[in-house]
């Protein structure tokens, strides 16, 4: 493993046995303490936002504090809030305090390669989280197969619209971030998919736009212009469940909810919820959890000073053309008939789904 130039000194043991947890306690930071056996280096980790969608806050903080606290070391998770300057200022602080391992979901490519870069001058160890940054040379990648998710996403349409006996309908496509590379794997996995049907003439390409930052406010007023564009349109690819809870409040003015099938992404409460009543047609169940876990593993193991044996898998920077080390994860199509799996797995509760307009929507679904 190699020495980051600001390396931490090893840290006694107390009397007690163990360390208090110490560190900045603010909204967008949790930091776990070092128990009583550890001798590893400090981890930090930096998560993107809270806007483009509630995983960040609600899922990855939660799973990656309690395995790194489960683990005894010590480390600082914070959140960028989508500001380019602020996700630079965190770097810099955690590689100047010392960390020996930086994890980061990037903004983008370009400010998530000039921070892993600066770790590498510090003989830090980096690991890119969920997002690879193009260019960037993270010596360790993990996320879920991303392609893969597009791809379900694509069938997932097509199941929906053969449903409702759609006749050469039109779609359109509210696609992620143009800066974010997931959101480029994301519709190239779509595209697989559909792109048979469009050949053919049994579908009807509709508008096909990028949703900036993944802003869903701005998603809204986009399919705002593209439903006014094309009026006729009958079914909506969205990247993610933010952005097809912007496209359905669309339709509901319209009075068109429910009747145009909508794709999502990340099991949100949200989504789920307009899975259930019946506005949109599915999403896309990534267990966080498990990908949190599976980051955690690799920088505990790094931050020990270990060589990880986890990341088995391999995936191709577009950029330079190298390969990283990857866990890559399998997700998982979710519509009405499995929306249950989803609190059966532990990630959202029934507390939190099956709210009082919800109630009967959850026992038909068989949440119990």
């Amino acid at each position: 493993m190699r020495k980051g130039l600001f390396a931490l000194a090893a840290v006694g043991l107390m009397a007690t046995g163990s360390m208090a947890a110490c560190g900045d306690k603010s909204d967008d930071t949790a930091t776990t303490g070092t128990g009583s056996t550890a001798k590893a280096g400090k981890v930090g980790v930096i998560l993107p936002d809270t806007k483009s969608s509630a995983r960040w806050e609600t899922a990855d903080t939660k799973y990656l504090t309690e395995a790194f606290k489960a683990a005894g070391v010590e480390a600082e998770i914070k959140n960028a809030q989508g500001d380019k300057n602020s996700f630079q200022t965190i770097a810099d602080g955690m590689i100047q305090s010392g960390v020996k391992v930086l994890v980061i979901v990037n903004l983008d490519s370009g400010t998530g390669k000039n921070v892993l870069q600066n770790a590498k001058k510090a003989g830090i160890a980096t690991i890119d989280y969920d997002r690879l940054t193009l260019g960037g040379g993270a010596d360790y990648y993990v996320s879920f197969d991303n392609t893969e998710v597009g791809r379900l996403q694509g069938q997932g349409l097509i199941d929906c619209l053969t449903a409702a006996k759609a006749t050469k309908p039109i779609v359109s496509f509210l696609n992620g971030s143009p800066t974010d590379n997931n959101a480029t794997l994301f519709k190239q996995g779509a595209d697989e998919i559909l792109k048979p049907k469009f050949d053919s003439g049994d579908y009807t390409k509709g508008p096909d736009e990028a949703v900036p930052d993944w802003d869903n406010a701005k998603g809204g007023t986009i399919f705002e212009q593209q439903l006014t564009k094309e009026p006729k349109i009958a079914g909506v690819l969205a990247a993610n469940d933010g952005l097809g809870n912007a496209a359905i409040e669309v339709l509901k003015k319209q009075k068109l909810n429910g009747k145009v099938p909508v794709t999502g992404q990340d099991a949100t409460v949200q989504g789920l919820q307009n899975i259930l009543a019946g506005d949109q047609c599915m999403t896309v169940y990534k267990a966080i959890k498990k990908e949190a876990d599976a980051a955690a593993e690799l920088a505990i193991a790094l931050a020990k000073g270990e060589k990880p044996t986890t990341a088995t898998g391999k995936v191709t920077d577009t950029e330079t053309k190298a390969e990283v080390n990857s866990v890559l994860l399998k997700p998982e199509s979710i519509t009405k008939a499995n929306v249950k799996t989803v609190v059966e797995d532990g990630f959202v509760t029934k507390a939190e789904l099956c709210t009082a307009a919800f109630a009967k929507a959850c026992t038909d679904a068989g949440i119990s």
